[in-house]
């Protein structure tokens, strides 16, 4: 999908027409470099470069959704202020002052032992009064902001980097033929992917066979406890419950060798024979050969993700892999539509 702007409704589509940010525009086949008589293609480049830049057009692609955004926002504010006759500044304040009722004495003290200030209470009130309706405030721009932008009908697409990732025989959760494929790269010791992996169960119910989860293996570092997790996980999933103990070490975050041992028995498992798959690290070979393609493909974090070889990385909301999927579920369908149309056009 290439980076494309829909505003539709009201004339957004008008104001915002003269947007363009342009993409490379290189397909695999186009020389990018001659060294004597040899010719670089675009595809060699990526091939043999993807770590550096994956996530340097994963940089690119923040810096341009958030500038997106914000010249969204102002649009609307100019558009809505247009109509109503009044300035922005006008605007906001009569549609998001964030005048509420002030706040009482526990809610300052509160606020004030939260922030573990240096100076006494009785100096830091104003101050803190002050800050609790700038928060207040904001908290109304950006309700009016999302409520204008649901009355204009602003829908946004601009694609993320993508890069084409196979799911080998990785753990699946749904169909392989699924129209939106989500490959996690994660670690189970890592706090955001313990809080992501709550979210993608809610995905895998809402979308059913719609969507299929595959999970990869990227210990970290950092954490000691990871590459041994993901090698119960494994172990567990010889004896065709990995989704249960996947699931198990995320939520419950018992990672110690003797927790996971008294889970695989709880779940039923042959318990000699995960005690051995485990401590004869018969796993490793394919934690290890997922560790690499990460590392290949230039992940620095968990979780990462690959959305339709789309890439996402860091603390994803719900709501940012929710309508990634629907995007790509849109796609897809119009992608199914085309040919059908073409046809009835002939038949005209």
């Amino acid at each position: 999908m290439s980076i494309k702007y829909v505003l539709m409704g009201l004339g957004l589509g008008v104001a915002l027409g003269t947007l363009s940010i342009p993409a490379m525009g290189q397909n695999d086949s186009t020389i990018v470099a001659e060294i004597g008589s040899r010719k670089v293609t675009a595809g060699e480049l990526e091939q043999k470069e993807a770590s550096k830049l994956l996530q340097a057009r994963y940089k690119l692609y923040v810096a341009e959704r958030d500038a997106l955004q914000q010249y969204i926002d102002e649009q609307i504010l100019e558009m809505q202020a247009q109509k109503e006759s009044v300035t922005v500044e006008e605007l906001l304040k009569r549609h998001a002052s964030g005048e509420q009722a002030e706040p009482t004495e526990d809610q300052l003290r509160f606020y004030y032992e939260g922030v573990q200030a240096d100076e006494p209470y009785a100096t830091a009130r104003p101050h803190i009064i002050e800050t609790v309706r700038q928060l207040r405030m904001k908290k109304a721009r950006e309700a009016y902001i999302t409520e204008l932008r649901a009355n204009y009908g602003v829908v946004v697409e601009l694609n993320q980097p993508s890069v084409h990732v196979e799911a080998g025989n990785a753990p699946r959760l749904g169909p392989e033929n699924a129209p939106v494929q989500v490959i996690e790269y994660a670690d189970y010791e890592c706090p955001y992917c313990q809080k992501v992996n709550a979210d993608l169960i809610r995905l895998h119910e809402q979308f059913g066979d719609k969507v299929s989860i595959v999970y990869k293996d990227f210990p970290l570092p950092m954490h000691p406890l990871a590459a041994m997790a993901a090698e119960g996980a494994r172990c567990a999933g010889v004896q065709g419950k990995f989704w249960e103990f996947h699931d198990f070490l995320f939520e419950s975050k018992k990672l110690q060798v003797p927790d996971m041992k008294a889970e695989a028995r709880a779940l039923k498992l042959d318990g000699a024979r995960f005690d051995e798959c485990l401590d004869k690290r018969d796993q490793f070979e394919g934690l290890k050969k997922d560790a690499q393609d990460a590392q290949r493909l230039g992940l620095q974090g968990t979780p990462s993700f690959f959305i339709n070889d789309h890439f996402m990385s860091g603390a994803i909301s719900y709501a940012k892999l929710r309508d990634t999927v629907q995007q790509e579920l849109a796609i897809v369908k119009s992608a199914a539509m085309t040919p059908l149309q073409g046809k009835n056009e002939e038949k005209k």
